[in-house]
């Protein structure tokens, strides 16, 4: 099946402005997560954005670039629109501040709705390893059934432990991280652009959840490192620290 992975990017940020266009390591931030997605088997790559400066950017590096309706509420909206003109079995929904993913990893979503023929939807997980990102409502958590598909998605402690306390070092493991990286079937991402959220997602502040209500299967997978994303100036000084040891001398 053909893949495409679609990068949603946009300019305005509470936190980092500007963050797609941040080039303190010789290179766009946007660039470093574009070439990682260069090195997976994806068919296309192309980031999705509202702002002409992030369009040229792209453009500048030898990237394909859309630009997209200003007005949407999510990322995964805009990946929606850009799907729309992709020839493409599976899109894949790569976040624009995510510079250290693995090319593997980004293979490895599609290859789970290929696996899983009645989820419609994948994405992945890490162990949870101590309590803290456990009991942080900003550390989405997952659980799933034996098959491997979510049961449910959380900001609570999940799965809660009536007796005793949580065994991080049990495995399989039962406590699981929710990664924000998604892999759709096209036609239902296209479906999925055209509902409204549902009152679970509305709760918890959680988009997938909109695929749960609607009774449909999220493939999970579980891997044991990702790459941290870039969120706050902290978070881009520790990644351009982190580049520039990994480069020769």
């Amino acid at each position: 099946m053909k893949t495409a992975i679609v990068i949603p990017a946009r300019y305005a940020s509470s936190r980092l402005p500007g963050k797609p266009l941040l080039k303190e390591t010789g290179k766009y931030l946007i660039q470093h997560v574009v070439e990682n997605a260069w090195r997976s088997r994806a068919d296309a790559v192309i980031v999705a954005t509202d702002d002409e400066r992030i369009l040229a950017a792209v453009r500048s590096f030898g990237g394909q670039a859309v630009l997209t309706r200003a007005d949407h509420v999510s990322g995964t909206d805009r990946v929606a629109e850009a799907a729309r003109d992709l020839d493409a079995d599976i899109i894949v929904n790569l976040q624009g501040d995510e510079p250290q993913l693995a090319p593997a990893i980004l293979d490895m979503l599609p290859g789970l709705l290929v696996s899983d023929r009645e989820a419609v939807m994948a994405t992945l997980a890490v162990p949870i390893t101590s309590p803290e990102p456990w009991r942080d409502p900003n550390c989405v958590k997952v659980v799933c059934d034996q098959h491997g598909r979510a049961l449910y998605f959380s900001r609570s402690p999940i799965p809660h432990v009536r007796d005793g306390e949580p065994d991080f070092g049990r495995e399989p493991p039962l406590f699981l991280q929710h990664l924000g990286l998604y892999a759709y079937r096209r036609d239902f991402l296209l479906r999925l652009a055209t509902l409204p959220p549902a009152p679970l997602e509305e709760l918890e502040k959680l988009e997938q959840l909109r695929v749960l209500a609607l009774g449909c299967q999220i493939a999970v997978g579980v891997v044991r490192h990702a790459g941290r994303g870039v969120d706050t100036p902290a978070d881009y000084v520790r990644f351009v620290e982190a580049y520039r040891a990994s480069q020769p001398a």
